[in-house]
């Protein structure tokens, strides 16, 4: 009877603890972080070509579903950035309906991965690709809504959206590019602005300063505009009249990259805070039945969001309850307020998500491609997501990622200097088959009877280069040669008789 006693008051005293931490920390961070999403939403749905409202639609599922379904505690998921190009261009293609099918598809089939448990699969993506294809899409967003916040109208494609440029700063007047720059100037500021009034997010300070302004000097300019309330919004999805393979082309794209997005999304925020860890096919299934829901309600595609994640862990918060409560608040809004949006002005929302978009061009990330020797893939990569298209942009990339690591092994270094009876033969990088041709090459150069120091400083050395080096060291032994192979910790060892002991290791 004392030990249940003492079972219960145990239970009672951990849950007292966790709401406690609920209330001190997850409430106050999830308050933060719904005024961060609220405007990021509206200006992703603009951005993406569809309906307003599914932005909030997308917001509210993602905060309730992932926030009690997925594997990362702190991760913040809804509508993203990463994935407006896709969407626009299948809402294009396909229609809205259309699209919020290809939604659940999508959904459907990241569940299914997250089952057979191959989540961390998509973390062998080369890391290069993943910021050009972010920078790629941060360049197509921006020259998008240049026009928007010149008061003009964006196309379909950065092609046209570029060639329209000049002609749009022309025509600019109007209060529409003031509103439009005064929202950059703000969020750029506002990241210097400290004290209690620096917790206000940014985003909301921009838009709503000029949405007041707007209201106050009557300025006549274009405003969102929303077809009934978030209720009227809510609406099944429709499956294509023909063109399937197209549509599972979208499925299986939108799929691949919100897992991408959201399981970087989840690794960068582990590294932000000391609690649990991501359970990374956890998230993967939480992330999908997201997207079903979304998809049947007419919302957005959803993927982890870094920048209100990372706003949620900064914030404060210490568990799930956060990313759970901002959806709630979404909700709570979104329900009686959503009139209120028709008020932004569309040069507001363009001036946002210029800001975002370029902040999704990390110059670190240049000059990490830059030091690695991967600033082709890079470029190559931008390019492709802005000129061509995302997915195109992206498998351009990856192949290009893995043409230059098999050139680098093919490349493997290997020097052969000599002078009179003394030669000095290094190896080095990866040392594997499709290296043979050079190795033997250099190899069979090297003068029967000499004295070689075979020095062997490879990242990696598969079983053909060393049975080569092996087959080579024998024969040169045999015609009267001596070869030294020094180890890594004494590289200046005195000649021993190389045919009963020096033969190459394997390292790797």
């Amino acid at each position: 009877m004392l030990t249940a006693q003492a079972n219960v008051k145990s239970r009672l005293k951990s849950r007292t603890a966790w709401s406690r931490s609920i209330l001190r920390y997850d409430l106050p961070a999830s308050l933060v972080v719904f005024l961060v999403a609220l405007p990021l939403s509206l200006g992703i749905a603009v951005a993406s070509g569809a309906p307003v409202l599914a932005g909030l639609i997308a917001a509210i599922v993602g905060g309730l579903v992932v926030g009690a379904l997925g594997g990362s505690p702190l991760q913040v998921s809804g509508p993203a950035a990463g994935l407006t190009v896709i969407v626009a261009d299948l809402v294009g293609r396909f229609g809205w309906k259309v699209t919020c099918a290809i939604t659940v598809g999508a959904g459907v089939l990241q569940v299914l991965l997250g089952l057979s448990r191959v989540a961390r699969a998509a973390l062998a993506i080369s890391p290069v690709v993943v910021h050009a294809m972010l920078a790629g899409i941060g360049i197509t967003i921006t020259l998008q809504q240049l026009l928007v916040l010149l008061g003009g109208r964006s196309a379909s494609s950065a092609w046209e959206n570029l060639a329209n440029l000049p002609e749009g700063l022309i025509e600019s007047h109007g209060a529409e590019p003031i509103l439009g720059i005064l929202v950059i100037i703000i969020m750029l500021a506002w990241r210097s602005v400290t004290g209690p009034l620096g917790r206000i997010p940014g985003p909301l300070v921009a838009i709503a300063g000029a949405t007041v302004l707007s209201l106050v000097f009557s300025l006549e300019v274009r405003r969102i505009t929303l077809d009934g309330s978030l209720l009227d919004a809510v609406q099944l999805p429709a499956l294509p009249e023909g063109n399937w393979a197209a549509a599972f082309v979208g499925v299986v794209t939108v799929a691949l990259i919100a897992s991408v997005e959201s399981l970087l999304s989840a690794v960068s925020v582990d590294r932000m805070h000391t609690g649990p860890r991501t359970n990374f096919n956890r998230e993967l299934i939480g992330q999908g039945t997201a997207n079903v829901a979304s998809g049947f309600l007419g919302g957005l595609p959803i993927t982890g969001v870094i920048v209100r994640s990372a706003t949620n862990v900064n914030a404060g918060a210490k568990s799930r309850a956060s990313a759970f409560l901002h959806g709630v608040w979404i909700l709570l809004f979104a329900l009686p307020f959503a009139g209120l949006v028709q008020q932004i002005p569309t040069a507001a929302l363009a001036g946002l998500l210029i800001t975002v978009g370029v902040q999704l061009i990390k110059m670190i990330h240049i000059e990490t491609a830059w030091r690695s020797g991967d600033l082709v893939v890079y470029v190559t990569t931008v390019a492709g997501v802005v000129f061509l298209n995302l997915l195109h942009g992206v498998l351009i990339g990856l192949v290009l990622a893995m043409a230059l690591t098999g050139w680098r092994v093919i490349r493997m270094k290997i020097t052969a200097v000599g002078r009179d009876d003394e030669w000095l033969v290094t190896v080095s990088g990866a040392c594997t088959f499709l290296a043979l041709p050079r190795l033997t090459n250099v190899l069979a150069h090297i003068p029967a009877g000499t004295h070689v120091t075979l020095a062997i400083k490879t990242t990696y050395i598969d079983h053909a280069a060393e049975q080569a080096l092996e087959d080579w060291l024998r024969q040169h032994c045999a015609t009267g040669g001596t070869v030294l192979v020094p180890s890594e910790s004494d590289s200046t060892a005195d000649a021993a008789d190389p045919c009963a002991s020096c033969a190459p290791s394997r390292r790797g």
